[in-house]
């Protein structure tokens, strides 16, 4: 980290109390039921979470500009008179006033007011405008400034003005009053141990938080909105060491359960790889030996495979459950769409079963005879390897003796979703897995609770898929190379447009779209999968798809996971503008699985906003899953990335782990050595940052 560039106060001693109660002669006790209503929707539960409420930004009350000197394109306060005021009628109703100082005059407009600001902005009133002053068609003026009447002692702010995240009804000044009495009553000692303080620079807390609500009128605007202040460099740092200190604790406590021992017999998974009409690459395999380290131990295994689309991930679950399995254990794999799980039960039960390993199909639309069948063979452990959707963690699903339960597409399920799975045995070992690759430094931040194994290696064979970027009004030239492709032999998907409003638009899309395709193409068996159809009507599409007899399937983004069509060498994805990168690619790795040259067409619809451009520059230039993860996660950050990943993490606040990620890596240095040699220091520092909003992964 940086040394700081201003003089820092020098830190407070450790204290040995946080405030985290909420007390009944506390601030917050004594709101009215309406005020901390909306004081709770901000995530306030207690008078020290007043404090650890931030500034968005500042505003710059402390100084007047005169008019004739005020500079354009940037936040500046004036003060003068109103010399006129009307209201104007052309090109729109709108309240025009002029008003003038020493040293010139400016125009003032409302474009949509009230009763009331005509009334302070009445002829002869002295006003204080802060607002963005621009050249218009009168002159100098300022649309929609804030305004206060002012007599002519009025003494200017002493600070910065902060602005503050709020709500619907709760203005800022209220929100400051409440902020200013938190500071005066709440604990602000350090938590950190003198050592850490002076190892990385850091200033007291009380000082950077007081700093942060009350900049002096010198302070360095750029820098604290920016940042980069080291008052905000410490409140930084603390929130992710909270977050530090959550998972690896977390991480630890998980280690201290018991958890079968599932040592490598080399029964099963030997003759699972020598059965294989592949050989598995080096990543595959080194990926298996940190699972079968895992599973050999006495603590439950929590591990994540993640590897690009096709790097073959299913192959290394499939040995950790033939590992369990020459254990005399039971394994589970889990999938959140019937289609992916379908494609996982025909993929194990092809591998397995001829090593006399019986597989269970659990799902939906499974009959209810053999649905029942099937819960009894894995309630009495004759069916050892169970494979299915959500059905599985459903109350009536009972194992015998599990001891492995695999996650595929694991961000897709809530966490209590995977927590009645876990809870199916007695700390079964967990592997989840996921195509959407997670850079490093979010690895580092919101799975430190997690061990990770990363294949980052293709089999061989794989041909590398051409993306091309066409608007929509060259389509005719599209359907006429899903022609080509289809009458040469191979096979294409159209994939319809995601259309989040509504679930019935895109059904029709995708209706509207089959039709037109089927009129284009009369020569040609079209197929159509969407997610209203029945799992049996799915199934037998994607069955007649994969067997060569429909040769353009039409699909809605029901096929972004999981779906293995070799000869499929063709995809359009139509409006492509309107989906995610991590979509994009995941629908891209649909094709080019076998030996034919593939193609991904992206079809869009100008104007494209600055976000779409980028995004669909960034999925033209790049092939590799983790680039476009690692790009994917620069331009919508970490909430949005992980889809708040339904699972307890404390999402960060004010922290960016790639603009802090040096700070990331030196967070969880210290959260390590606190944990080892001053966990009463670590259990202040929570009771501080996560007091309410800490929940352990259980899953």
């Amino acid at each position: 980290m940086p040394r700081p560039r201003h003089t820092m106060p020098r830190p407070l001693p450790a204290s040995h109390s946080v405030d985290t109660s909420d007390r009944a002669d506390s601030i917050l006790a004594a709101l009215g039921k309406s005020t901390r209503e909306k004081i709770t929707k901000l995530g306030i539960h207690r008078d020290l979470d007043l404090v650890l409420h931030l500034p968005l930004r500042y505003l710059d009350e402390t100084h007047i500009y005169p008019i004739a000197h005020a500079p354009y394109g940037q936040l500046a306060q004036v003060e003068g008179v109103v010399a006129h005021a009307e209201v104007r009628f052309r090109p729109r109703r709108q309240l025009v006033c002029r008003v003038e100082d020493a040293s010139g005059e400016m125009y003032v407009r409302l474009l949509h007011f009230y009763p009331s600001q005509q009334k302070i902005l009445r002829e002869g009133a002295r006003v204080r405008l802060l607002g963005e002053l621009r050249a218009g068609f009168l002159g100098p003026e300022m649309v929609h400034p804030q305004v206060r009447v002012v007599s002519e002692d009025v003494p200017l702010k002493e600070n910065l003005t902060p602005v503050y995240p709020t709500t619907a009804g709760l203005g800022q000044q209220p929100l400051r009053k409440l902020i200013g009495r938190a500071l005066g009553v709440c604990d602000l000692q350090d938590t950190l141990p003198p050592a850490v303080l002076q190892e990385y620079q850091l200033a007291a807390f009380a000082e950077s938080v007081k700093y942060l609500h009350e900049p002096p009128p010198d302070a360095p605007l750029a820098e604290l909105e920016s940042r980069q202040h080291w008052a905000w460099q410490r409140l930084i740092f603390d929130e992710l060491l909270a977050q530090q200190l959550s998972m690896r604790r977390h991480y630890a406590r998980r280690r201290s359960l018991s958890a079968p021992a599932l040592a490598p017999k080399k029964t099963l998974t030997k003759a699972l790889i020598a059965a294989l009409p592949f050989a598995l690459t080096g990543a595959q395999r080194r990926a298996f030996d940190e699972i079968s380290r895992d599973l050999s131990a006495r603590h439950p295994m929590q591990r994540l495979l993640q590897g690009d689309v096709g790097s073959g991930k299913t192959i290394v679950a499939a040995l950790a459950c033939a590992q369990a399995i020459e254990n005399k254990f039971q394994a589970a794999v889990m999938a959140p769409t019937e289609i992916l799980a379908e494609q996982h039960y025909r993929k194990l039960h092809e591998w397995l079963s001829p090593l006399g390993i019986q597989v269970a199909w659990i799902a939906a639309s499974v009959p209810k005879r053999a649905r029942e069948e099937m819960l009894a063979q894995v309630a009495s452990g004759s069916a050892q390897l169970a494979v299915g959707t959500h059905a599985l963690f459903q109350d009536q699903v009972s194992f015998a003796r599990l001891g492995l339960a695999v996650v595929d597409e694991q961000h897709r399920f809530g966490v209590e979703q995977r927590l009645a799975l876990h809870n199916k045995g007695v700390n079964p070992h967990q592997l989840m897995m996921s195509a959407t690759p997670i850079p490093r430094t979010l690895s580092m931040s919101y799975y430190a609770d997690l061990d990770v194994s990363v294949i980052d290696e293709l089999p061989p064979g794989r041909t590398p898929i051409v993306t091309k970027l066409v608007e929509d009004t060259r389509r005719d030239e599209v359907i006429e190379r899903v022609r080509e492709a289809c009458r040469t032999g191979r096979q294409a998907y159209w994939v319809c447009p995601l259309i989040e409003e509504s679930e019935k638009l895109q059904l029709q899309t995708a209706l509207d779209t089959y039709e037109r395709l089927s009129a284009n193409f009369p020569d040609l068996k079209v197929g159509l999968v969407h997610g209203r159809l029945k799992a049996k009507e799915k199934t037998e599409a994607m069955a007649a798809f994969k067997a060569g007899k429909i040769q353009l399937l039409v699909a809605t983004t029901v096929i972004e996971v999981g779906v293995d069509v070799p000869n499929a060498s063709l995809m359009v994805i139509e409006h492509a503008e309107r989906m995610g990168l991590a979509q994009l690619h995941q629908l891209r790795g649909r094709v080019g699985r076998g030996a034919a040259k593939s193609a991904c067409i992206l079809l869009y619809a100008p104007p494209l906003s600055d976000m779409a451009k980028a995004r669909l520059k960034i999925i033209y230039e790049q092939s590799d899953g983790f680039e476009i993860a690692r790009q994917d996660l620069t331009l919508r950050g970490p909430g949005e990335f992980l889809g708040a990943r339904q699972s307890g993490v404390p999402m960060l606040k004010i922290a960016d782990i790639e603009r802090d990620h040096l700070m990331l890596t030196q967070a969880r240095t210290t959260a390590e050595m606190l944990l080892h040699t001053d966990l009463p220091a670590a259990e202040r520092h929570l009771a501080r940052w996560l007091a309410r909003a800490e929940q352990f992964l259980k899953v």
